[in-house]
């Protein structure tokens, strides 16, 4: 990460060997880094949603959100998605498209992304990202290996070697297919190195191979991207979920349950609703509840900066308290244009 303000712009079976080497179709498997985009992201509660509301304005921007959360209908409170006024006043892409119960990847997530901005290019706009989920930000600015379709063929026949032979042979076939993939695939975790397997017999090369293109930023960097930095971002933590809880973070997930009986894997572990979830269970009182919620946010927050430090695009913007609202929006539209990214076509 560019540690400056501002205003400095800028799978071994013989009987399945594998296949020959990419071609011009291993195009098919990869989505791109994406271009000609600005990208305004940080920790949670870092103030990105209003900052962006008016930089859309100004540059006549669509905001396409890079929030995993805020994908769920319903989910409004606890996510913090813009307001209904907002929404009226700025074209908003990617909230509320599925429902808590769903499942929802981040290739399809990257895959919406390239499509809403073409989309938005289309209308000769520029497109402006906002959020704080580091892996969906990651895979747009470095591109993202998909893979090949499933082979259920080829799947299968694994799953009977498996069936007959254990997981020690399963691991070991792997082990000398792709060595990298073996030793971060959990060993129980036979679905993903079924996975591995498949691709490599697919490709012609090994899963690790691809997912290491995606390691090292482009040369180039034809975005700006823009990380907010507050040295008192816990008491705005704080704050802000004081707020949630007062505006109805509560009744909001009784709705919900109310609704769905259960929310999905992902959406349930959200913070905020997870809390709110036990303590509805009465596990929590609810000051306790909103005690979990500021503690599991703070940890969040800094697990979102440690992403943030390993990203070389990002440039951060140092905000402090005296930090006026219009003034930041002029910095980074300044940054912006300087930075020659988004150019609408």
């Amino acid at each position: 990460m560019r540690q400056h303000h501002i205003d400095d712009p800028r799978d071994e079976k013989e009987t399945m060997p594998l296949e020959t080497p990419p071609n011009e179709e291993s195009s098919k498997w990869v989505l791109p880094p994406i271009r000609d985009c600005l990208f305004l992201t940080g920790p949670t509660a870092s103030g990105k949603t209003p900052l962006a509301q008016s930089i859309a304005k100004r540059l006549d921007a669509e905001i396409i959100s890079l929030d995993s959360m805020a994908i769920y209908r319903g989910m409004d409170i606890g996510t913090a998605k813009p307001s209904a006024t907002d929404r009226s006043e700025v074209q908003y892409h990617l909230l509320d498209i599925i429902e808590p119960t769903e499942s929802f990847s981040v290739s399809s997530f990257v895959s919406l992304a390239h499509q809403t901005a073409h989309e938005i290019r289309s209308r000769g706009r520029h497109v402006l990202f906002c959020g704080g989920t580091p892996l969906y930000l990651k895979s747009l600015l470095r591109g993202m290996f998909l893979g090949p379709e499933a082979d259920w063929e080829f799947r299968e026949a694994v799953e009977r070697d498996l069936s007959d032979h254990g997981p020690t042979a399963l691991r070991e076939r792997l082990q000398q297919v792709d060595p990298l993939a073996a030793s971060k695939i959990h060993p129980n975790d036979h679905r993903r190195a079924i996975r591995a397997l498949e691709v490599a017999r697919l490709t012609g090369r090994p899963l690790s191979h691809w997912q290491s293109q995606f390691e090292t930023p482009s040369k180039s960097m034809p975005v700006a991207v823009l990380g907010l930095e507050r040295g008192w971002l816990h008491e705005r933590i704080n704050a802000r979920v004081d707020q949630m809880l007062a505006d109805g973070l509560v009744e909001e997930v009784e709705a919900l349950l109310a609704k769905h009986s259960e929310l999905g894997r992902t959406a349930r572990q959200a913070v905020g609703y997870r809390e709110v979830i036990e303590h509805l269970d009465g596990t929590h009182t609810l000051h306790e509840t909103a005690e979990l919620i500021k503690a599991h946010t703070r940890q969040f927050a800094r697990r979102q900066e440690i992403w943030y430090r390993g990203l070389e695009e990002l440039t951060r913007v140092d905000v402090d308290r005296s930090s006026q609202h219009d003034a930041l929006v002029d910095q980074l539209c300044s940054f912006y244009m300087q930075a020659g990214a988004g150019s609408a076509s």
